[in-house]
C-alpha cells in the first residue's frame, strides 16, 4: 500500500491510503440509504465532460457495526454525476487505531483505459446526540486506474467510535455520510489551446507558475507589449543575457507561435538558475522589479516613460492639525497598490480602510512645526489614479499569536466594474482633477490555489475586456466564463445544495484554497489606447528573422525527431581523438563520445556507402579504412572489442546497430583504425590473428605531471613485455635503452585501480587483451631525490580522480571569490586548514575556522565546521547527502579568529 498526503483543501494531518484493488471483498455489502439519480450509468459516461457542479449526499447506516469481523466493508453504489460510487470503511482501523474511511471508484476495474474523473468530497461520522460534534472531513482527489479510491486512513480514533457515551455507536449502529460533487475533466492529452482559444500557455519550468500568470498579464495588455516591442535590440544581443530581448522574444511567441513557450530564457536574462525557477518567488517583488528595468532601460528611447504612464499613481500622505491651522502633505507614487483582505468584505472596503482617518491624540499627539504637540488627523488620500491599476490584495499576512505566516482565504468580493469616484470622490485628496473619470473595468484576476507554504498561481484574463473571460494555467488555456473568473475566486466557504431534506440537513461547506491575490483593471477612458492594435510591422525586423529561425529550427528538430526512426547516429572515434583529449579534457579510458565525430544516417545505407562518406570527411581510401566496436565491461571501463567482420560490413547500418546493441547503446559507436606508411599516407591494416592483441598507450611524466596518448600497437599474446620496452621508448622520444616501468590502467570507478605490469610475464598471463590500456614512464632510480609530487602513475591518477577545485570567501564577504585551491578530497581537516594558511601567509593553521556555503542563498550556513569534525575533504563537501558541483562549493573563513 501507498501512504499518500492529504488533498491540500483538507489541511490536516491525517495520511491518504491508497487501497489496492486485489482481494477486494465484493460481497461485504451493507444497506444504504441514497437520495440521488437512479443507477443508470454507463461505461461510457466516462469520457463526457459533465455539467458542474452535480453534487449529492449519502447516508449509509450500518447496524450491528461492533460486531463485524470482516477487515473492510463496502456500501451499495451510488450515482454521482452519473459516475459510480461507494464508500470504503475498515470498522478496526487499516493497520491503525483509527477508523480508516475512503471514497472509492465503484467500477473502476472495468472502466476504459485512461479514465478519470475530479470529485470534491466529504466524509462524516455522525453524532447521534449532538450534531456540532459529527466529525467530518473534506478534500479532493482526480481519481484514475492508480488512485482509485481516496481518503483518510486515520480518520477518528478507534476509542472515541466505540465509547458509547459519544454518541457516534448508538444501538450498536455507525452512521456515514458522504458528500460527492464531480467537475468537469477536459481531455488535456489532446487539447490545443491555440485551437480552441486563439492563445498559447508558458511551459512551467518546476514552480514559475506564479510567472507566468504575471506574464500572461502584462502580455494581454497590447500598450505594454508594443512599448516592450519598440524597445531597442540589436542582432548581436543573446536574449539570455539582456532582459529587453528576452520578453520580446517571448511575448513574439506568444502572440505568433502554435504551441506553449518557454521561459528560460527570459529567467536566464534575471540571472536565475536551475534552483530559481524551482522556487516561488514574491510575484508583487517580482512585478515591481521586472518593471523598473524595463523602465530603466527605456530612458533614452522612443518609449521612454511608458511604465509612468501605464502603471504609476500618486497619493497624499497628510497629518491635519485640529486646533491649529497646520497641515504637514507628502506625495508618493505608487505601481501597485496593497489591500487588506482581512476584515473586508470587498475592494471598496478595503479602499475605506487605506484612506481611514487616524486621530493622533493623548500620548500619540502629533510635534507640529511652531505649535509643539497637538491634536491632529492623520490619514491618505489619492492625487491620481493611474490608467492601468494593480491591485495586490494581502493574502499573505503574519500571525504574531502564532508566531507563522498564514494565509487569509475569508471571503472577499471585486466587482467587474470598479468606480473611484464613488460618493463624491471620497477617495480623492482636494488637488486631485476632479475631471478624470475613475471607472475601471476589470482586466485580470491572478489567483493562488494553495496554503501558505507553497500552491499553484494561474490567471482568468478577458484580453480585449469583452464578456469572454479564458483562464490561463502554466500550458492550457482554456475559455472560463464569469463565475468561474469572478465569484469563485472570492475564496471562503463553498456550500453545495442540499438533496437529502431527511435526517442530517447540516450544509456541505469546504473552505476554498484558490483565491485571488492580484487583480488588474484598466480606466474606462483609456481602454481604447490600452487595448490597442499590436502586429507585425511593431516588431523589429532583426527580431523577427531571428524569431523565423528559431522557428525553422525548432521544425528541422522536430521533423528530426519525427524520422528517428529512420535514421541511427554513428559516432567515429581516431586516434587524432584521443591525442586531443587524454590529459586535456579525460584522463581515464580513452575518449569521450560525445566530443568525436558524429554521422546521421538512415539505417537502410549499407555499411560500405557509409565508408564512401568517412573517405570524404576523413581523407582515407574505403580500403585503408578498418572499424572495431566499443564494448562496456563489467568494470564499468569502455574499449575497443573486436573489429568488425566483412559480414558484418555489407550490412545495412540499421543491422549493424542491432548487433551493436549487445554491446552498448543504441547510438553506433565505432574506433577508426587507420594505420600509416613510412610517408605519412594511409596503408591498408595489417591482419589481425587470434594471437593477436591492440594495446593502447599511454605516457606519464612525473615532472610535468602530465599524461598523454602516444599510439597503438598490435602485440602478440604469447610475447612478454619485456619484448616491446625499445619500441615503447622510441614512442615517447627516449633512449632506447631507458629504464621504463609498466602499469595496466584497469578501472577508475568508484575506485582507481591501476597495477604494475611484470615485464617477464606473458600479455596473455597478465590477462591482456584487445582495447587495454599501457601507461608507462621513466623507471625512477632507486637513489634519486626526486622532489615531485606523483613520482608514479598510480599516485597521479588517485591524484587526478580525487582532485576538487575549492573556492574560498571571506566571511565578511560571503558573494565574492577571494581565492581558489585545488585540493584532494582525502585530504584531512588538518591538511585543508594547512593549505589554507599557506595561503593567507599565516603562522598557525588552527586560527582558520571554516564554514560552509549555501550555493543557493549566496550565504553562510549557520553553524562552521567543528574542528576536526570531517574525517576528509569529501565529507566537508557533502551537501544534502550528495556531494556538491566543484565550482560551486565554496568555504568561507573569518579575517581574523578570536580566542
Amino acid at each position: 500500500m501507498t501512504l499518500m498526503t492529504p488533498a491540500p483543501i483538507d489541511q490536516q494531518e491525517d495520511e491518504e491510503m491508497l487501497v489496492p484493488h486485489t482481494d477486494l471483498a465484493e460481497n461485504n455489502h451493507q444497506p444504504m440509504e441514497v437520495v440521488a439519480q437512479p443507477e443508470t450509468a454507463n461505461n461510457t459516461v466516462e469520457t463526457q465532460p459533465v455539467e458542474d457542479p452535480p453534487s449529492s449526499r449519502f447516508t449509509w447506516r450500518i447496524d450491528n457495526f461492533s460486531r463485524m469481523n470482516t477487515k473492510k466493508l463496502y456500501s451499495e453504489i451510488f450515482v454521482v454525476g452519473g459516475y459510480k460510487w461507494r464508500v470504503l470503511i475498515f470498522p478496526k482501523g487499516n493497520n491503525v487505531d483509527y477508523l480508516s474511511m475512503y471514497l472509492d471508484v465503484a467500477d473502476s476495474t472495468s472502466l476504459p483505459y485512461g479514465w478519470s474523473r475530479y470529485a470534491q468530497f466529504s466524509l462524516a461520522v455522525v453524532n447521534q446526540i449532538h450534531d456540532k460534534y459529527t466529525v467530518r472531513k473534506d478534500t479532493q482527489h482526480q481519481f484514475n486506474a492508480r488512485e482509485s479510491d481516496w481518503g483518510f486512513t486515520s480518520f477518528m480514533p478507534l476509542g472515541e467510535l466505540y465509547d458509547p457515551s459519544r454518541g457516534y455507536l448508538m444501538n450498536d449502529t455507525l452512521i456515514v455520510e458522504a458528500e460527492v460533487l464531480v467537475r468537469r475533466i477536459v481531455d488535456y492529452w489532446t487539447y490545443d489551446s491555440k485551437k480552441e482559444t486563439g492563445y498559447v500557455g508558458l511551459k512551467n519550468q518546476g514552480a514559475t507558475c506564479y510567472m507566468n500568470s504575471l506574464l500572461q498579464t502584462l502580455y494581454h495588455i497590447p500598450y505594454f507589449r508594443k512599448a516592450v516591442y519598440h524597445m531597442p535590440t540589436t542582432e548581436n544581443d543573446m536574449p539570455s543575457g539582456s532582459i529587453p530581448l528576452a520578453l520580446q522574444s517571448l511575448f513574439y511567441k506568444l502572440q505568433y507561435s502554435d504551441t506553449s513557450v518557454a521561459t528560460k530564457e527570459l529567467t536566464k536574462s534575471f540571472g536565475w538558475d536551475t534552483y530559481d525557477s524551482f522556487m516561488q518567488h514574491d510575484v508583487q517583488e517580482l512585478n515591481r522589479v521586472l518593471c523598473e528595468k524595463l523602465e530603466d532601460k527605456m530612458k533614452g528611447t522612443v518609449v521612454e516613460g511608458t511604465i509612468q504612464k501605464l502603471f504609476e499613481g500618486h497619493h497624499m500622505n497628510y497629518i491635519e492639525c485640529i486646533n491649529v491651522d497646520y497641515k504637514s502633505t507628502r506625495k508618493e507614487s505608487f505601481y501597485d497598490l496593497q489591500l487588506d483582505v482581512k476584515g473586508c468584505r470587498d475592494v471598496y472596503a478595503s479602499f475605506d480602510k487605506y484612506v481611514e482617518v487616524e486621530r493622533l491624540e493623548g500620548d500619540n499627539k502629533y510635534q507640529a512645526e511652531q505649535y509643539g504637540l497637538q491634536d491632529a488627523k492623520k490619514g491618505v488620500l489619492f492625487i491620481d489614479f493611474p490608467p492601468v491599476l494593480q491591485l495586490q490584495l494581502k493574502r499573505f499576512e503574519y500571525d504574531f499569536m502564532r508566531d507563522t505566516m498564514v494565509k487569509i482565504n475569508d471571503r472577499y468580493e471585486f466587482p467587474l466594474q470598479l468606480d473611484l469616484d464613488r460618493e463624491n470622490g471620497k477617495y480623492l485628496s482636494p488637488d486631485a482633477d476632479r475631471t478624470v473619470r475613475n471607472l475601471y473595468t476589470l482586466h485580470s484576476v491572478l489567483v493562488h490555489s494553495g496554503g501558505v507554504h507553497g500552491g499553484h498561481y494561474y490567471a482568468f484574463i478577458r484580453p480585449t475586456l469583452s464578456e469572454q473571460w479564458y483562464k490561463f494555467d502554466d500550458e492550457r488555456v482554456t475559455k472560463e466564463d464569469i463565475k468561474r473568473a469572478l465569484e469563485e475566486q472570492y475564496g471562503g466557504e463553498e456550500e453545495l445544495p442540499q438533496t437529502n431534506p431527511g435526517f442530517n440537513n447540516t450544509p456541505f461547506k469546504f473552505t476554498k484554497y484558490s483565491n485571488a491575490y492580484m487583480l488588474v483593471y484598466i480606466r474606462e477612458t483609456d481602454k481604447d489606447k490600452i487595448i490597442c492594435n499590436v502586429d507585425e510591422k511593431d516588431i523589429a525586423e532583426h527580431l523577427r528573422e531571428r524569431l523565423k529561425k528559431e522557428q525553422e529550427e525548432k521544425e528541422h528538430k522536430k521533423k528530426e525527431k519525427a524520422e528517428a526512426h529512420l535514421y541511427t547516429i554513428i559516432k567515429v572515434a581516431r586516434d587524432e581523438d584521443l591525442v586531443e583529449q587524454i590529459g586535456k579534457d579525460i584522463y581515464f579510458d580513452l575518449v569521450d563520445h560525445d566530443k568525436v565525430r558524429s554521422f546521421r544516417v538512415q539505417k537502410q545505407m549499407s555499411f560500405n556507402l557509409f565508408k564512401e562518406e568517412v573517405a570524404k570527411e576523413f581523407g582515407v581510401p574505403v580500403q585503408f579504412q578498418r572499424y572495431w566496436l566499443w564494448a562496456k565491461r563489467q568494470n564499468h571501463t569502455y574499449r575497443p572489442n573486436r573489429p568488425l567482420t566483412h559480414v558484418e560490413e555489407a550490412q545495412s547500418v540499421g543491422q549493424l546497430r542491432e548487433v551493436s546493441n549487445k554491446v552498448h547503446n543504441a547510438e553506433l559507436k565505432l574506433f577508426l583504425e587507420v594505420e600509416f606508411g613510412p610517408d605519412f599516407h594511409p596503408i591498408a591494416p595489417p591482419e589481425k590473428t587470434k594471437d593477436d592483441i591492440l594495446l593502447f598507450f599511454k605516457l606519464y611524466d612525473p615532472d610535468k605531471e602530465e599524461l598523454r596518448y602516444v599510439g597503438r600497437r598490435f602485440v602478440k599474446s604469447t610475447g612478454k613485455p619485456s619484448e616491446i620496452l625499445t619500441m615503447l621508448n622510441e614512442m615517447a622520444g627516449y633512449d632506447p635503452n631507458e629504464e621504463i616501468g609498466l602499469y595496466e590502467e584497469i578501472k577508475f570507478e568508484p575506485n582507481v585501480m591501476c597495477e604494475p605490469i611484470d615485464k617477464k610475464l606473458t600479455f596473455r598471463a597478465s590477462q591482456l587483451e584487445d582495447g587495454d590500456i599501457i601507461c608507462f614512464q621513466k623507471a625512477p632510480a632507486i637513489d634519486s631525490e626526486q622532489n615531485v609530487r606523483y613520482p608514479d602513475v598510480p599516485s597521479y591518477l588517485e591524484y587526478v580522480h580525487n582532485r576538487q577545485v575549492v573556492h574560498f570567501r571571506s566571511l565578511d564577504k560571503p558573494k565574492e571569490d577571494d581565492f581558489c585551491l585545488e585540493m584532494s578530497r582525502l585530504y584531512t581537516y588538518d591538511d585543508v586548514v594547512e593549505r589554507v594558511a599557506q595561503q593567507l601567509g599565516l603562522g598557525d593553521p588552527s586560527k582558520i575556522r571554516l564554514t560552509p556555503h549555501n550555493c543557493y542563498s549566496q550565504q553562510p550556513k549557520p553553524q562552521p565546521i567543528k574542528y576536526r569534525g570531517a574525517d576528509h575533504l569529501s565529507d566537508m563537501l557533502v551537501h544534502y547527502n550528495q556531494v556538491v558541483i566543484v565550482q560551486s562549493f565554496i568555504f568561507l573563513y573569518p579575517k581574523t579568529i578570536g580566542e
